[in-house]
């Protein structure tokens, strides 16, 4: 479904991304796990076309994505739910997750609406209200839902555990596993390696831009260096 071939990506003079390749096929889990700064949010922004790699290809369903624009790509089926949630703070629940649909028409709202309230409950409840005003969970589940109001065929996740409650955590990180059971093929960026191991059918580890280790996620879980380095032991 993704073919992500031998990218460099550059900050100015800074070589962020050093030939990082990898695949996903459609309906797996596959997460990208390293330490801050080891390039895993440059990655997700460079295949949403935020970023232009410098060389390398990046192909979605058997389609270059290079110099396509961003709202082209999620209009192909690619949506990412990025770092940090950047939710409209002074939209209500309901008009976020209307922006998230500009790219669908508008016979659909109704129907994408209905999906993300099921999936959310919690964020049926809360439509009217202002997102700034929400828990963290609660946000982090609007940043979900807006990016799924774009009906994608692979999600991106960038580190949706991120200041959360290990409750909290355990609740997004479920909602992750039944959104690809149901269908959605899922990469996922995530600095908590157990959990996102947990759930993943595969795994690269990223060091300093570079991909050093690929396996499947319970080849990883088992690995000395990566327990090491990632798990705590």
């Amino acid at each position: 479904m993704l073919r992500v071939d031998n990218i460099h990506v550059y900050y100015g003079s800074i070589h962020a991304i050093k030939g990082v390749s990898f695949s996903i096929e459609k309906g797996e889990i596959v997460t990208l796990i390293g330490a801050n700064g080891a390039g895993k949010s440059t990655i997700l922004k460079t295949v949403s076309g935020i970023l232009k790699p410098k060389s390398g290809t990046i192909a979605f369903q058997d389609k270059s994505l290079l110099g396509v624009a961003p709202h082209k790509i999620v209009t192909n089926g690619l949506a990412q739910c990025p770092e940090g949630r950047r939710i409209f703070l002074q939209l209500t629940v309901a008009e976020n997750l209307e922006m998230g649909a500009y790219t669908r028409p508008g016979h659909e709202l109704a129907a994408s609406l209905a999906n993300v309230y099921d999936r959310f409950p919690r964020l049926k409840e809360r439509r009217t209200q202002l997102a700034g005003t929400l828990s963290g969970g609660e946000q982090q589940m609007l940043a979900m839902g807006r990016a799924l109001m774009s009906r994608p065929t692979l999600f991106m996740l960038d580190e949706p555990s991120m200041g959360l409650a290990p409750l909290l955590v355990q609740q997004i990180f479920d909602i992750i596993k039944e959104l690809n059971e149901a269908g959605t093929t899922i990469l996922l960026v995530e600095q908590n390696a157990q959990m996102a191991l947990s759930i993943a059918h595969r795994g690269y580890v990223l060091e300093t831009g570079r991909i050093v280790m690929a396996a499947s996620a319970q080849e990883l879980l088992r690995n000395d260096d990566v327990r090491k380095a990632y798990l705590g032991g």
